[in-house]
């Protein structure tokens, strides 16, 4: 039963039909969308992808709800499972970007990784700095962007007041703000059961605080691309009215066909524009999304340059052991671990490491052990090419038992070996002769069984 109080509070929004909207939460089936990762092969899916996701090219409907536990593409980083509404975010990019690829994006509240992976493969010659202020969730995001592989995300595990000090660094900002969650009422039922006015009070306060403290980081002429999954005025439409009152910004308009069933809004005060996704008009859950871009500079663009360490000559020429000289990257050190990131943003690792808590900053590619390289899951996982390196190929059966951490059983040369399953990598074995050693991480096994 979904909470009176919510209905009445939502009569009067634009879009909200009150039966329409009771039947779909009473009737329907739950939705299940993907969207794959572009930069892995994407001809893997050709039994999965029966509905293309309007608003997204590479979202995709599937009829059942597997077992994404029990899939060994899904570790891979082959897809991510992505609710279908919010995919809209690559229709936006579309939009504002076009093909201009080579942009800094901070996601200021990424965790899980959704819209991080999103925009790890729009901007595929960019920057995606992705952020989560709570460290157990910061900890979900660094595991789903390293599965994601494509080496040119940052993560950070920050309050959001941090970024006040860099200032005009950002092309955009995407927040997918804390909400109330009412757009997540016919998928949780604890979202219906904790739903109550004055959450959406509280919520749109730490929204508004949210904003206020990254506002300073964005470029003069960037955008700020906001968005919840609540139906609330109070956290959607006046938020955007809040945005314009305290800060100088336009609202972009973004064009939408009729048939895609999505809502356009207007706020009441600045007539700013929204858009609403309802269950009973799409084929998705409860979201809403706007777009503004800045009108104001900011004082301060000289960064301070926190120095990080290069690799020695030895270090170097293990690498090349590992690597093709076709892979147009830059190496650094941290701690003892070796990583690399596309040569435009070594300099931003510097800047971004003076300010913040980096807990993953391109691809960790292993680390020295006496006179031994060590590759990391990471390079395993990563979209890089790997050169001179012995891999087998795994069957279902059996990557499923290394995603559990068992030993396996195969026959491959000694040594260092990659396992693969359907050409993508899984991590590493060390083949020894009386056993073989899984090297897969142990936080990350499978315990489902």
């Amino acid at each position: 039963m979904l909470p009176e109080n919510f209905i009445q509070s939502v009569l009067h929004v634009k879009g909200f039909d009150r039966q329409a909207f009771e039947s779909v939460h009473q009737a329907a089936k739950p939705i299940t969308s993907i969207r794959i990762n572009t930069a892995k092969k994407t001809d893997l899916f050709s039994e999965k992808n029966e509905e293309q996701v309007t608003w997204c090219k590479h979202g995709f409907y599937i009829k059942e709800r597997p077992s994404f536990t029990l899939d060994p593409l899904f570790h891979a980083g082959a897809y991510y499972v992505q609710e279908a509404s919010s995919m809209f975010l690559w229709h936006i990019l579309e939009q504002i970007f076009a093909s201009d690829t080579e942009k800094k994006i901070l996601d200021v509240c990424a965790a899980p990784g959704g819209k991080s992976t999103l925009l790890a493969n729009y901007f595929s010659n960019g920057l995606v700095v992705s952020n989560e202020v709570i460290k157990s969730r910061a900890a979900i995001l660094v595991e789903n962007i390293t599965k994601w592989g494509t080496g040119n995300c940052i993560v950070t595990n920050n309050d959001t007041a941090h970024f006040s000090t860099i200032q005009g660094y950002f092309d955009a900002l995407v927040i997918d703000a804390p909400c109330s969650g009412s757009g997540m009422f016919r998928k949780d039922a604890t979202a219906v059961e904790e739903w109550s006015l004055n959450n959406v009070a509280v919520c749109s306060q730490r929204q508004q605080k949210i904003i206020a403290d990254v506002w300073h980081s964005l470029k003069e002429n960037g955008y700020l691309i906001y968005s919840t999954c609540s139906y609330s005025e109070e956290e959607n439409e006046q938020i955007t009215d809040w945005i314009m009152d305290n800060f100088k910004a336009t609202s972009i308009a973004i064009p939408i066909p009729t048939e895609w069933g999505i809502v356009a809004t207007q706020s009441n005060k600045h007539k700013a524009f929204g858009y609403r996704f309802y269950p009973d008009k799409i084929k998705g859950e409860g979201f809403f999304i706007a777009v503004l871009q800045k009108n104001e500079s900011e004082k301060n663009s000289k960064y301070k340059h926190q120095q990080i360490a290069k690799p020695s000559k030895q270090e170097n020429e293990l690498i090349e052991n590992f690597l093709t000289k076709n892979n147009a990257v830059k190496t650094f050190k941290h701690a003892n671990e070796i990583k690399c990131i596309n040569p435009l943003f070594l300099s931003d690792v510097e800047i971004l490491s003076n300010y913040l808590y980096i807990k993953k900053a391109g691809t960790t590619l292993g680390e020295l052990k006496g006179k031994d390289f060590v590759p990391s899951h990471e390079l395993a996982v990563s979209t890089l090419n790997l050169f001179n390196i012995a891999t087998i190929e795994l069957n279902r059966e059996e990557a499923i038992e290394y995603l559990r951490k068992k030993e396996i059983h195969v026959s491959a040369s000694k040594g260092i070996v990659l396992v693969t399953y359907k050409g993508l990598g899984l991590g590493w074995i060390k083949v020894l002769p009386n056993r073989i050693n899984n090297y897969y991480p142990n936080e990350w096994r499978i315990l489902k069984n």
